[in-house]
């Protein structure tokens, strides 16, 4: 999934407000905590661009040719994508 730099930022400052705000978390240097929050947002979109890619190579190679948003499509989509992320575990 592709999201401007503005929202991604966005995200990162909303998420640490609300920590803050619930008084789930102190945060004593925000602007810190913002740019390792940007970071973890990237690394999470772009292992699932990783993830999403790997499916989709995985659903064309197959001989019967899946029509895209078809229903056995995203039956697949589905049943392989949850395989990828068990194969690459949690990070």
């Amino acid at each position: 999934m592709k999201l401007s730099e503005d929202r991604i930022l966005y995200l990162a400052r909303e998420s640490l407000n609300r920590l803050r705000a619930e008084g789930l978390a102190d945060i004593p240097n925000f602007p810190l905590a913002l740019r390792r929050g940007r970071e973890v947002i990237t690394q999470w979109l772009e292992r699932g661009d990783r993830v999403d890619a790997a499916v989709r190579r995985k659903i064309a190679s197959l001989k019967r040719g899946v029509v895209e948003g078809s229903s056995e499509w995203q039956i697949l989509y589905r049943r392989y994508r949850e395989e990828e992320l068990r194969k690459k575990g949690p990070k």
